[in-house]
């Protein structure tokens, strides 16, 4: 019909996605942009790192290479190098006697070959530069480095690694940090063997550009990533909130009563959480349709079978008032109060029958011996004489013949199985109860002597108020709800009831009834 529910093409062209879990698939959208940024800043750290080293080692074999072209040479020879070399490198370098004082400085002999920047007159970008080499420090732990200052005194012992080179005779690289972030890298040599040292100070800018520039690369990627993130989260919700929604829309018809034939999306393509929500409420929604055709049903018999002794009841109670003969308002009193009787039966039934289930979940379960039980059962009913002349066989062969149950409504169920196999028992006959072990279970047989039961009727006989009763009973004595009730009972406790032939092959009907046997 045209406003049945059903999972549509938007649905279906979500199956690609229904083979893995929500989780995982919510997981890997959320985490992948933070793994790239991670895994960014991790990456920017080491290769400012790696920058540094081989800067180093530049610094290194650029001081030892200028130290060796400086000794020997003539005072102006020494002047000309530092000059120079500083133009050409990009650095600063001073030349510093035996006993520490300064020789030469090549910012002293000619124009400065570099400029550390001025912090106070940078924009807003360099400024945001500068926080973000900041943050990205504190988040992978960087090490702080030195800020660089230059001493008021031109020695040689103002510099840590002059003075260290001065010391061991070996040359010294040693980092530094300038007020905008750039990394300033010093050397320190020995010159020749009368004791003088070079100084060696370079402002490497261009490893903190480098790095600048690998991290504007990353923004971009980051930006990419996350598009493809905020995508990726779009399509995950739409996979969620469609079928979600069709499950909405069809729960609600549902809620409404609108439609009979209203079908909840199965949604068989997808295997992660939704298709089993999917599967679930549908068959949920069977399930509760079936119940409640089973209560509409049960109301609608219930309300048949009270309306006859009503009926009846009532025609006897209007018609007593009018009736004089004594004889005739006695025979009214009596179909009235058998019409009370069996009002009072039938409620007592479906009451029973609507408690089975709600009483035995409840209830613990106990070990219980079939063999006892039908025993004390069949002593009750001789000493009470309910058993009108017929005569019950118990017959219990060998073996375990104890069920894990409650007493109380497996006991119900043999009276009521004992109550049907007397009622069509001829006078005089006698009624079998076989119990043994099959298997993992205990089967109890009930078998009378009766006219049997047709083989397209032994499923009637189980349904709600089957009114068959044997010939010559008077009507209204049973309410039809016995062996419904018993039926109920077994499948509670995971077994069976069922309707069979005799296995002896004599007239009859048998009633097995089979229970999980305990361990």
């Amino acid at each position: 019909m045209a406003d049945t529910l059903r999972a549509g093409n938007g649905s279906e062209q979500l199956s690609a996605t229904g083979r893995f879990a929500l989780t995982g698939r919510i997981l890997a959208v959320n985490i992948l942009p933070l793994l790239v940024l991670g895994g960014g800043l991790f990456y920017l750290d080491s290769y400012r790192t790696q920058l540094i080293n081989e800067r180093f080692k530049l610094a290194r074999i650029e001081a030892q290479i200028t130290a060796e072209a400086l000794a020997g040479a003539t005072r102006e020879r020494q002047e000309a190098l530092l000059v120079q070399i500083g133009k050409e490198q990009r650095m600063r370098l001073r030349t510093f006697d035996a006993k520490g004082d300064l020789i030469a400085d090549s910012f002293a002999l000619a124009d400065p070959s570099f400029r550390f920047n001025d912090i106070n007159d940078d924009d807003w970008e360099q400024r945001f530069s500068r926080w973000l080499d900041r943050t990205v420090d504190t988040i992978v732990s960087a090490e702080s480095v030195q800020d660089y200052v230059e001493p008021e005194a031109q020695e040689a012992d103002a510099w840590p690694e002059l003075a260290r080179a001065r010391e061991l005779g070996l040359s010294q690289v040693r980092l530094y940090d300038w007020r905008d972030g750039t990394p300033v890298i010093t050397a320190a040599v020995p010159v020749g063997l009368q004791g003088a040292t070079l100084l060696t100070v370079r402002n490497a800018v261009d490893i903190t550009e480098s790095v600048r520039s690998a991290r504007s690369t990353l923004f971009v990627a980051m930006l990419l990533v996350m598009a493809a993130s905020a995508a990726l989260s779009l399509f995950l919700a739409r996979t969620i909130v469609t079928p979600l929604r069709l499950l909405a829309r069809a729960a609600v018809r549902v809620k409404q009563g609108r439609d009979r034939e209203v079908e909840v999306p199965r949604l068989p393509q997808r295997s992660d959480e939704i298709g089993l929500l999917a599967r679930a409420v549908s068959d949920m929604t069977g399930a509760l349709r079936q119940r409640i055709d089973a209560v509409d049903t049960f109301a609608a018999d219930v309300a048949h079978e009270i309306k006859n002794p009503l009926a009846s009841l009532r025609s006897a109670v209007d018609t007593l008032p009018r009736v004089d003969d004594p004889e005739l308002r006695a025979k009214l009193i009596e179909i009235a109060t058998h019409d009370v009787r069996r009002i009072d039966r039938l409620v007592t039934e479906i009451a029973a029958a609507s408690r089975v289930d709600a009483e035995i979940s409840r209830a613990t379960l106990e070990r219980v011996d079939m063999a006892d039980l039908f025993a004390n059962l069949i002593r009750s009913r001789e000493d009470r004489g309910m058993n009108g002349g017929r005569q019950i066989v118990l017959d219990a062969a060998p073996g375990n013949h104890k069920v894990m149950g409650v007493p109380t409504q497996l006991e119900r169920v043999a009276e009521n199985l004992l109550d049907n196999a007397v009622s069509f028992s001829p006078a005089e006959g006698t009624v079998t109860v076989s119990i043994r072990q099959g298997g993992r279970h205990v089967v109890t047989e009930i078998c009378d002597q009766g006219p049997g039961i047709l083989p397209e009727r032994r499923e009637d006989v189980f349904k709600r108020f089957h009114s068959d009763r044997p010939e010559g009973e008077s009507f209204g004595n049973h309410s039809g709800l016995g062996l419904a009730i018993g039926r109920a009972i077994a499948e509670a406790h995971d077994g069976t009831l069922t309707a069979d032939v005799r296995s002896d092959g004599a007239q009859g009907a048998c009633l097995r009834l089979r229970l999980p046997a305990a361990s």
